[in-house]
């Protein structure tokens, strides 16, 4: 008698199993999104994580699902970063006064881990938390207003980097940065996925701003004494303090011990199509445990 209970009561879970996965539809591993909120710069002008320079960020990704707890995301974003001394309560940065704003265009490559099972189209597995990291490459121009016109920075050489003694301070206007993040993650309905993330972008330029070392003195930059050019004006923008500027030469401008940094706050929504193809994780599985 026992055997056939036993017969019975695996035939009905093999039932039940096939019913819900017949019911079930399967999505594809690919999602294409995209993604939209804000950014701030930290650095030179911003050493102590002021949020008082905020400006949108949005791009578009694809994901790749290798299984409910890893995906791979590739993404193109831009955004605008700046900051001014001014913001600061710190009486250096006032009289330093320098202030500079900054496009940004990045690719990334990032990885994502899944804290929870997370599956589009199943009641079960709707939410999860997750961690991201990965590389990629960011382009960036600093420029400033000054007298009501722009000016960018680089080719100024403000640190002496058009002179040979300080030629080892020129920097790329492309360099790499290291997205590190948190998010999480709900599918709306199915094929449909919502999310939100705090991902940093660590870098290895401290030129985001044009500000990272010293002063070089500004007897380098002026040709006529009778008629400052403009690198001269920009290289050194304190505001003097008992008829006495800050850009002599030697002094510190920046702070070269650390590099800059920029963060993005998006929301994120994605779409994965249908397919009647079982997802490979799920082969072989009569019901999910």
């Amino acid at each position: 008698m026992f055997p056939r209970l036993k017969k019975l009561f695996l035939l009905s879970l093999s039932i039940t199993g096939i019913l819900q996965a017949s019911a079930q539809e399967f999505y594809k591993s690919t999602e294409y999104g995209v993604q939209l909120g804000g950014s701030t710069y930290f650095g030179d002008l911003n050493p102590n994580y002021g949020m008082k320079y905020i400006r949108p960020a949005g791009g578009v990704f694809f994901r790749y699902h290798f299984n409910p707890y890893i995906s791979a995301r590739a993404a193109i974003n831009y955004t605008k970063v700046g900051y001014d001394d001014q913001y600061s309560s710190n009486e250096f940065q006032k009289q330093r006064n320098l202030n500079f704003r900054s496009d940004i265009v990045e690719a990334v490559a990032m990885a994502e881990f899944n804290f929870f099972w997370f599956e589009t189209g199943n009641p079960q597995h709707r939410f999860t938390p997750y961690l991201t990291g990965g590389i990629g490459a960011f382009y960036y121009d600093p420029y400033t207003i000054y007298n009501g016109r722009r000016y960018s920075l680089k080719p100024l050489g403000t640190e002496g980097q058009n002179t040979a003694e300080f030629a080892d301070r020129k920097y790329n206007n492309v360099s790499i940065c290291f997205p590190v993040g948190v998010g999480i993650k709900y599918w709306l309905r199915p094929g449909m996925n919502f999310g939100f993330e705090i991902v940093n972008r660590f870098t290895l330029t401290d030129y985001i701003d044009d500000v990272s070392n010293t002063y070089v003195g500004k007897e380098r930059f002026v040709i006529d004494p009778m008629r400052p050019n403009v690198a001269s004006q920009l290289q050194d923008r304190s505001i003097a303090v008992d008829g006495q500027q800050l850009g002599r030469a030697g002094k510190q401008r920046g702070d070269n011990a650390t590099k800059d940094q920029y963060l993005m706050a998006q929301f994120t929504l994605s779409f994965q199509f249908k397919t009647y193809k079982c997802p490979s994780h799920l082969k072989g599985m009569i019901w999910e445990p």
